[in-house]
């Protein structure tokens, strides 16, 4: 897998992302940070899905469903957060997400950070 600093799409979305920090700093809900960075994304000309569905199956059989924060260009899974500090559990649930959708990128992006370059983890499938 490419490093994130190869890899353009990412590279566009953590700029994205840093416009977004930027304006705002640390402090907010993740709410508001998402819907900042949906308004970014589509500024930018990037193609995304917000809230978008990721339906769980077992033995081919729908069983439910888990929400990602952003799906960008069907290839990169945003798991977006605003906590004092990003927890395995938060990675975990970044794993998940990639597994049950098959997407093999994800960015785990904590605004609640004085630099948001200490607040991104990458993780692939």
């Amino acid at each position: 897998m490419r490093d994130v600093q190869q890899d353009p799409l990412t590279g566009r979305i953590i700029a994205a992302a840093m416009n977004v920090h930027s304006a705002f700093g640390a402090g907010l809900l993740e709410s508001v940070y998402q819907n900042a960075l949906c308004v970014e994304l589509e500024a930018q000309g990037i193609r995304f899905q917000a809230q978008k569905a990721i339906d769980i199956k077992y033995r081919d059989q729908h069983v439910g469903h888990l929400i990602a924060d952003i799906v960008v260009e069907g290839s990169v899974i945003l798991e977006l957060k605003s906590v004092e500090s990003l927890l395995p559990i938060h990675v975990a649930q970044l794993i998940t997400y990639l597994k049950a959708s098959g997407i093999k990128t994800g960015l785990l992006i904590n605004f609640n950070v004085r630099h948001l370059r200490h607040g991104i983890k990458r993780d692939a499938n």
